[in-house]
């Protein structure tokens, strides 16, 4: 055996159960989560074997199963809207906002970028009209239905969906860019 492929083999050994853990955490599918750890395994082997090496093997680990949990999620979201229509708050139940932010256990860069994130988005949603803001946050972060917000406000749910939408278009936008210098 080569010294690649058993660093290869040692890392593996090593990370595995915590990676397993971490996307467990995260899916709640057994099936789900042993897809997606195999797929970052397998990654990580092809990745491995190519002439520049990999640095930090664990957060490389990490940053891919997080992406590949976040693909995963942006796949079962990807729905005809009648198909969404008849229960607005099973398609928003999958996805969370802490997914799309570092985790807090990958090392100090990660918090870096991770405070960095929490600082733009706050800024962003401060940026919000009121009806879109309060709407974004009682679903997002309070965990509020569309259900129980209309039946609350009297806001028919169609116009609370099309809040949130905006919501989330604004702060895609705006987050964007930030994202992408703190990833690359």
């Amino acid at each position: 055996m080569s010294d690649r492929e058993s660093d290869i083999t040692a890392t593996v050994l090593r990370e595995r159960a915590r990676l397993r853990s971490f996307i467990r955490q995260r899916v709640g599918n057994p099936s789900d989560t042993d897809d997606i750890l195999q797929d970052v395994l397998f990654e990580f082997v092809q990745a491995y074997r190519l002439p520049a090496p990999i640095e930090q093997a664990s957060a490389w680990l990490f940053r891919v199963a997080r992406n590949r949990i976040i693909d995963r999620f942006r796949k079962k979201k990807e729905q005809p809207l009648d198909e969404v229509a008849d229960d607005p708050d099973e398609s928003s139940s999958d996805y969370r906002l802490d997914l799309a932010l570092p985790a807090l256990d990958a090392g100090p860069e990660a918090l870096f970028a991770r405070e960095v994130l929490l600082d733009a988005l706050q800024q962003a949603v401060d940026e919000l009209p009121d009806a879109q803001r309060e709407v974004f946050i009682a679903h997002e972060l309070e965990g509020c239905s569309f259900k129980d917000m209309a039946a609350h406000s009297g806001i028919p749910i169609n116009t609370l969906l099309a809040r949130k939408r905006y919501a989330v278009l604004h702060l895609r936008t705006r987050l964007r860019t930030v994202y992408d210098e703190l990833v690359i």
